[in-house]
C-alpha cells in the first residue's frame, strides 16, 4: 500500500524541549484536515516517528522488522512482531499531562491492541490501546495504574473507521482521566496517579511484547499539563 501524502515541511525527529506550540505542524491528512487553532502551553515533548535509529534522543530497540517507508513520516506496524521499545519514560515527574498521538490503525489487526505504553519502575503504568471490530471499525480503549488506584476507560459502541488518520489524547488533571478522538471528547472518570518514575515506553506493542499495533504511528507529543479540548490536534 503506497504511504498517504502528508503536509510538507515537518518536525525533525529527536528531543524538542518547550519551543512547539502545539498548534504546529501535523495537520493536512487524507480527505483534509484542520489543526487546533486554539493558542496551547508549549510542547515539552515531541517524537516524530520518522526514523528507527532515534527517539526522543534515545536508541529504540526494534522488534520484529517495523518500516518507515520512503518519502514517509511514520513507522508502520504489521500487527503480528512490529514494535519499539525506549529507555526512557517521557511521564516521569508529572503531576498532570497530555499525551496525542497521531495514528492510522489499519483494519485486520487483532481483536486488542497497544499502541502506546509507559510504565516506571514501581509498576505505574499508562496506556493507549485500542478494540478492532471485525468489520474494520476501532473503540479507544485507555488505562491508568498507580498502586491499587486505577480505571480503563472504553465505550464499544464509540466506533471510528481504520485506515484514516486520526489524533487521540489521554488527558490527566491531577484528578479526572479523560480520552479524546480528534479533539472530541469521549468518556472520563477519576483516577488517583502519583507522578512516575524513571522507566520505560513501547509503541506498537505492550512493553511484555503481547497485543500488537497493525497501522502507522506518526507523532507523539508529550504536555506537561492538562491541556483544555479546544487546544488538541485533530484531524477533520
Amino acid at each position: 500500500m503506497p504511504p498517504p501524502l502528508r503536509k510538507a515541511g515537518r518536525l525533525g525527529a529527536g528531543l524538542v524541549i518547550a519551543t512547539i506550540a502545539s498548534g504546529g505542524s501535523g495537520g493536512d491528512r487524507l480527505c483534509g484536515s484542520v489543526p487546533s487553532t486554539a493558542t496551547a502551553p508549549a510542547v515539552s515533548v515531541v517524537w516524530t516517528l520518522d526514523t528507527l535509529t532515534s527517539i526522543g534522543g534515545h536508541v529504540p530497540a526494534v522488534l520484529g522488522a517495523p518500516q518507515v517507508t520512503e518519502g514517509d513520516h511514520a513507522v508502520h506496524f504489521n500487527g503480528v512482531d512490529d514494535g519499539l521499545t525506549v529507555p526512557v519514560n517521557p511521564l516521569a515527574g508529572l503531576k498532570e499531562f497530555t499525551i496525542e498521538i497521531l495514528f492510522e490503525p489499519r483494519a485486520g489487526g487483532g481483536a486488542e491492541q497497544r499502541f502506546f505504553h509507559v510504565e516506571d519502575d514501581a509498576g505505574s503504568r499508562v496506556l493507549l490501546e485500542i478494540r478492532m471490530t471485525p468489520d474494520g471499525q476501532w473503540a479507544l480503549d485507555t488505562f491508568m495504574l498507580s498502586g491499587k488506584s486505577g480505571l480503563a476507560l472504553l465505550d464499544r459502541s464509540k466506533l471510528h473507521p481504520a485506515d484514516r488518520w486520526c489524533w487521540v489524547a489521554l488527558r490527566y488533571d491531577g484528578r479526572r482521566m479523560t480520552h479524546y478522538v480528534n479533539g472530541r471528547q469521549e468518556l472520563e472518570g477519576h483516577v488517583d496517579f502519583a507522578p512516575m518514575q524513571a522507566g520505560r515506553a513501547s509503541l506498537g506493542v505492550r512493553l511484555n511484547r503481547i497485543s500488537w499495533f497493525k497501522g502507522a504511528l506518526e507523532e507523539v507529543r508529550i504536555h506537561g499539563t492538562a491541556l483544555a479540548a479546544a487546544a488538541l490536534q485533530r484531524v477533520q
